[in-house]
């Protein structure tokens, strides 16, 4: 499952990065914070992995 947004990509790396103990989990806050309690770290590697060429900051509701 590839990221749909830059800012999916970077939330899924910070929850990667406290995932393996690289980051403290206390520092994480909102999506990067719910990915990190619910994802295993194999799909959070996944999304963080995503190319970011053509991808939107945000993706749009809808």
């Amino acid at each position: 499952m590839p990221a749909k947004s830059k800012a999916q990509q970077k939330a899924a790396g910070a929850a990667l990065s406290a995932k393996r103990g690289d980051t403290k989990k206390s520092e994480l806050k909102g999506a990067s914070k719910s990915m990190e309690e619910s994802m295993s770290e194999g799909q959070l590697e996944e999304l963080a992995s995503t190319p970011r060429k053509g991808k939107p900051d945000h993706k749009s509701a809808g």
